[in-house]
């Protein structure tokens, strides 16, 4: 993590990935990145979205997309650690197996990501799905 300005930072992985995050608002009202517990949220979606397309394609399923949107709240007084998390998976594909979609989000909820098992030491982590059908579109 390097300092750049006010609030922002940006940090680079050993892999040279470099992100920028940032709380200093600029116009508009904007910042320059996510915040650092945004981007851990960011993070989680990802990780948890990887391990769904991964178990998806290994069981042949057709999928196309996969969408993960989160909601959260964070404690109030510090350290401010995320205490609810909800991530809802919309998962797009021809003849999708509901089922096989909802066996690889508790897979890698409950077993693989391990994002959402550093958070689920703190956060009640809750989720839901939508299976978007492209063989009937």
């Amino acid at each position: 993590m390097k300092w750049v300005e006010e609030r922002t930072f940006v940090g680079e992985s050993g892999s040279g990935h470099k992100v920028v995050l940032g709380t200093a608002s600029g116009p508009e009202g904007k910042t320059p990145g996510p915040s650092p517990m945004e981007l851990v949220l960011i993070g989680t979606g990802g990780c948890s979205a990887y391990d769904v397309v991964h178990i998806l394609e290994k069981g042949r399923e057709a999928i196309e997309d996969c969408v993960v949107e989160l909601d959260a709240d964070r404690a109030e007084t510090d350290p401010k650690v995320f205490t609810r998390i909800h991530m809802h998976f919309i998962v797009t594909g021809h003849a999708l197996s509901r089922d096989k979609v909802q066996r690889a989000i508790n897979l890698s909820i409950e077993k693989y990501c391990s994002a959402s098992a550093m958070l689920a030491k703190t956060a009640v982590i809750t989720h839901d799905f939508k299976v978007v059908d492209t063989a009937v579109e």
